[in-house]
């Protein structure tokens, strides 16, 4: 890791509420492909700051799955976001690699998964207000 990439959780969470705010811009823009992009980034991001609080050694790591495993370890209840981080992981890969897509991300898509993962980022927000560590 560079020595210039912050460990530090506010600045990890100034950037997630940026890609949050991002992924509605991009809706509104009827970009789904690259809303879920900023999605996935949005989740990434408010995973690393969670975890940076708890002592976690930031790694270069972009699989929501692998960062959510890393979060159970503290909160056994964000096992329940298991499967959307797996999708939302998707849309990541699919804006970063050129694949023959029979199936495009829809407007849809992005909307339910951004629901489905609205209680976490509140999760995640909530700990971070009141975490003794700040």
């Amino acid at each position: 890791m560079p020595p210039d990439e912050a460990s530090y959780f506010k600045d990890w969470l100034r950037i997630a509420e940026k890609d949050w705010k991002r992924v509605q811009m991009l809706l509104d823009e009827d970009d789904p492909a690259l809303a879920g992009f900023c999605l996935q980034q949005a989740i990434e991001k408010f995973l690393k700051a969670y975890l940076l609080v708890k002592g976690w050694h930031l790694r270069r790591i972009h699989d929501l799955d692998t960062l959510l495993e890393d979060a159970i370890h503290y909160d056994a209840s964000l096992r329940s976001f298991q499967e959307a981080c797996q999708k939302i992981t998707a849309y990541y890969i699919v804006e970063r690699y050129p694949f023959n897509m029979q199936n495009e991300i829809t407007d849809d898509d992005i909307r339910n998964s951004r629901d489905q993962v609205k209680s976490l980022v509140e999760k995640i927000r909530n700990s971070l207000k009141t975490d003794p560590e700040e």
